[in-house]
């Protein structure tokens, strides 16, 4: 028997800070744990702000992330060909301009061979599909004058290709602006946070184990034998109290670092200013469209009416 309890005491004597941080989170877990060492109030209502604040980031990330995405907007339902994206549609318009034979109208609807691939966006889709419009019916109109609706579609290709341009630029600041720094406050500061909380609860555990290794002298015993009765805190040996108070010193230090940690991540303006930058790009953004669109109206409108007078009123 005497060496078997040799055995127990070697054993239990060589367990590494992790083991006995181990046993003792499976002892609770078991609802074996006498003792719990508790975090104060304002602690847990750190860890509690911390996370919404991490739940907060990942649901705006999940969405925002779409900014990365040039093809957000990008119909699914549509075939565009390499010579539909191979020339803006500024380029097409000035290059059907200047023709001077329907091949060289048709060569301008060509993409070069190295063309680098137009964007495929919802305004520069409508843009393409404008434009191609537009050319079909003054291919259809030739030797008639021109066509009001062939005019308008031209047009409004142009005024679509740009605000689709004032889209990609919105896109841009809100991924250096917004999507950046929300990324690494998500990655960075808040998994510092994490880090640091876990940090608690390692020291926490290890000064759980301690207390209990002390008051009960060493916690291991083989199946079938006896667990040493606990004792009390007065009976500890001196080396035992200085361990317990070595592992308080640990978790009180581990706690007052996580709770500066906690609280930078907590009051950093960091995250709202990001958020003002996203609005302003989508504000900038909204801002161009309606500028372009507002200028594009009145000329479409002109064209209407001029046409709707031309069907009233025939020569």
């Amino acid at each position: 028997m005497d060496k078997f309890q040799a055995f127990g005491k070697n054993i239990s004597a060589s367990f590494t800070p992790f083991a006995a941080r181990t046993q003792q989170y499976v002892k609770e877990q078991l609802g074996q744990a006498e003792d719990k060492t508790q975090l104060p109030p304002d602690y847990i209502e750190l860890e509690k702000r911390v996370d919404a604040l991490k739940k907060v980031h990942n649901t705006m990330l999940q969405v925002t992330s779409q900014y990365s995405n040039e093809a957000y907007d990008y119909p699914t339902n549509i075939r565009e060909s390499f010579n539909d994206l191979g020339r803006t549609v500024s380029e097409k318009v000035n290059l059907l301009s200047s023709a001077t034979s329907p091949a060289e109208a048709q060569a301008a609807l060509t993409a070069p061979p190295s063309a680098k691939p137009q964007p495929k966006t919802f305004s520069h889709a409508i843009a393409r599909a404008s434009l191609n419009s537009s050319h079909v019916l003054s291919g259809e109109h030739a030797g008639a004058g021109e066509d009001p609706l062939a005019t308008a579609l031209e047009k409004f290709a142009i005024a679509s290709e740009k605000v689709g341009e004032a889209r990609l630029a919105q896109d841009a600041q809100i991924q250096s602006r917004f999507l950046a720094g929300w990324s690494t406050t998500l990655n960075t500061n808040i998994m510092f946070a994490t880090r640091a909380r876990k940090a608690v609860e390692n020291s926490r555990l290890g000064l759980d184990a301690t207390k209990a290794n002390a008051k009960s002298g060493p916690g291991f015993h083989l199946p079938g034998q006896p667990a040493v009765p606990a004792g009390h805190e007065e009976d500890m040996t001196e080396e035992a109290r200085a361990k317990v108070e070595q592992a308080e010193d640990e978790f009180v230090g581990q706690t007052e670092e996580a709770v500066s940690v906690m609280k930078n991540v907590l009051d950093t303006p960091e995250p709202l200013r990001n958020l003002a930058d996203l609005i302003a790009a989508q504000l900038e953004y909204h801002k161009k469209a309606y500028e372009i669109l507002s200028e594009l109206a009145p000329v479409v409108d002109q064209l209407q009416v001029e046409q709707e007078r031309s069907y009233l009123h025939p020569n």
